[in-house]
């Protein structure tokens, strides 16, 4: 049996109390993290064995495509050693661990238990390992298909609207959504990878919906020093952690028959919560979004992904409207309602593009709007547009495995659809 850091964060007042145990070990330990040479011998067993099982299983399952697994788990290592160093953190921990509020808990229970024998098995990009999906099929409950009972944009709403107050008190910083998954479902023999998400997914939440498992599944997160940290769940729980560049994953098999999780994500929009001034926008970068640490190896590759640049909240506008034509803006807030009520009038606005040769269909891929991109293709938007003033731009699956990852909803629907990665040549 291996000892490992334990911590238990409670809020405690105006502050956190933490009780944790000696750590004993780091990263490299139980999964490559910054490289592939293990560093802790045996002390957690063989998990060389394990990881190179893992690697095995996904070059098998995928044949001669089989080097893609390579490629990708390159660029997990590559980005967990990048990216955290050039984020801007907002607290001192990077995780705390509560119960989730008594409204979001029931908004979500109630969703799993009417659609629970509905969920269906997640497709994922050719040579993804950031789960062994090919050894322990992973399975989604979507809070946005209409086609579940009580599913839709009004309750992804509702969720996010119910979360973002918990995580802006813990961050201090106003947040606006970006990405919310529908509840994933593990199955037995599962392995998280460690990783750090890809933005603009920051300030985010895991929600343990419900599990049917023979020992706790531990999500193993890296304080601010580096130690391994094991946070058990239980339904109900709420996981709060700066996912842009904290460390997490479950390098462990999941031993049990389904353990269910939802995950919210939000961004910073650079305002210090319960300031109503504009002042603040004084202090943001004019290209750079507020989270990214301006100097940083992050900045270069960040400035080749998004050559527009991140947009800055309008001052004259309310707090979190973006500032860009109605079609845009309603597509990146993933409001469907609207977008269709536009349709309506006018078919043309879905394709109309604004000063930097974006559609609304771009906007929704970047913000993570699953059913608003559905929408917008029903309405005859070409899956494949090109951004920029003389379509030689990127093209919304691009958007989407840049801005969020190959394992988004969004991504995985356009992929399914036909669409292709259409890299900017501008």
């Amino acid at each position: 049996m291996f000892r490992y850091l334990i911590a238990t964060l409670v809020l405690a007042g105006a502050g956190l109390s933490v009780q944790a145990q000696e750590a004993a070990y780091g990263v490299d330990c139980s999964f490559p993290i910054h490289n592939k040479e293990f560093r802790c011998g045996d002390l957690l067993g063989d998990r060389k064995q394990v990881y190179d099982d893992f690697m095995a299983g996904c070059r098998e399952a995928y044949g001669k495509k089989g080097v893609r697994c390579d490629s990708t788990e390159n660029d997990r290592i590559e980005m967990s050693l990048r990216q955290p160093a050039g984020m801007v953190n907002y607290t001192k921990t990077g995780f705390m661990k509560i119960r989730a509020p008594e409204e979001l808990r029931n908004l979500i229970a109630a969703h799993w238990e009417r659609n629970k024998d509905a969920k269906t098995q997640e497709k994922w990009p050719v040579g993804n390992v950031y789960t062994n999906h090919w050894k322990a099929p992973t399975y989604m409950v979507s809070v946005e298909d209409q086609g579940l009972r009580g599913g839709g944009y009004a309750l992804k709403q509702k969720i996010w609207d119910a979360a973002q107050s918990t995580i802006e008190n813990w961050t201090g910083m106003e947040l606006k959504p970006t990405s919310m998954y529908g509840i994933r479902v593990y199955t037995e023999g599962a392995i998280l990878s460690p990783h750090v998400d890809r933005m603009p997914l920051v300030s985010s939440c895991i929600i343990n919906v419900a599990q049917d498992v023979d020992e706790p599944w531990p999500l193993e997160v890296y304080d601010r020093a580096g130690n391994a940290v094991n946070v058990t769940m239980e339904p109900g729980d709420m996981v709060l952690y700066e996912s842009h560049s904290l460390l997490h994953g479950r390098p462990f098999e999941l031993k049990g028959r389904y353990y269910a999780n939802i995950f919210i994500h939000f961004e910073p929009t650079g305002r210090p919560l319960h300031d109503d001034s504009n002042d603040y926008l004084n202090n943001l970068d004019d290209f750079l979004p507020p989270y990214i640490v301006p100097g940083s190896a992050e900045v270069d590759k960040w400035t080749k992904q998004n050559p527009h640049g991140w947009r800055r909240p309008s001052p004259s506008a309310p707090i979190q409207q973006i500032n860009s034509p109605e079609g845009h803006h309603a597509a990146a807030l993933g409001d469907v309602e609207h977008l269709a009520k536009i349709a309506s009038k006018s078919r043309r606005s879905l394709n109309a593009k604004d000063q930097n040769g974006w559609q609304p269909i771009h906007e929704a891929a970047r913000a993570g709007h699953k059913d608003a991109v559905e929408l917008l293709l029903k309405h005859g938007v070409k899956v494949n547009a090109r951004t920029g003033k003389t379509e030689k731009g990127s093209s919304p699956l691009n958007i989407a495995l840049e801005y969020l990852s190959e394992d988004h909803p969004v991504a995985r629907y356009l992929m399914s659809v036909g669409a292709e990665n259409i890299e900017s040549e501008l």
